[in-house]
């Protein structure tokens, strides 16, 4: 018993080091020049679910919840976040070759149709990421549309 005392002491002595660790969130500064939903002249219904389902992991207007304040989860957060943006980022779509944009749309509505996006585990305490399939639908239509008038 004296054992499992002592790990779970350094465990949690180990825990509370952790949170001195920083993880850099904030944000570049986004300019409406380049972002996705201020150069496409989104429609407002279009845009919230971008905004809602996409901004944070897509973008450089993460939100970040409280939850992601503590290590080790705020690391995971970051990660997800870094590698979302690598992918595609909305805020600096204007600075986007037109190859780059045309596969990165259609990436999109795979990932939309398949559901692999936005990620389950988001969605979890992001309900507004919940998209129905009629959202889904309208966004899939709407890069489509893009897609078919070379209007990226």
């Amino acid at each position: 018993m004296a054992t499992v005392k002592k790990i779970l002491f350094w465990v949690l002595v180990g825990l509370i080091i952790i949170q001195f660790i920083p993880v850099d969130k904030t944000n570049v500064a986004v300019k409406s020049s380049v972002n996705f939903v201020d150069v496409k002249k989104t429609p407002p219904k279009i845009r919230t679910l971008i905004k809602s389902a996409c901004y944070d992991c897509h973008s450089n207007e993460t939100i970040y919840p409280k939850y992601a304040y503590f290590a080790p989860i705020s690391w995971s957060i970051k990660s997800h976040v870094n590698e979302g943006r690598e992918h595609l980022n909305f805020s600096v779509w204007g600075t986007y070759n037109t190859d780059l944009k045309k596969s990165m749309l259609d990436k999109s509505i795979q990932t939309i149709q398949t559901k692999a996006m936005p990620l389950p585990g988001y969605m979890v305490y992001h309900k507004e990421a919940n998209l129905s399939d009629a959202e889904r639908a309208l966004l899939v239509k709407y890069f489509e549309e893009m897609i078919k008038t070379n209007s990226y």
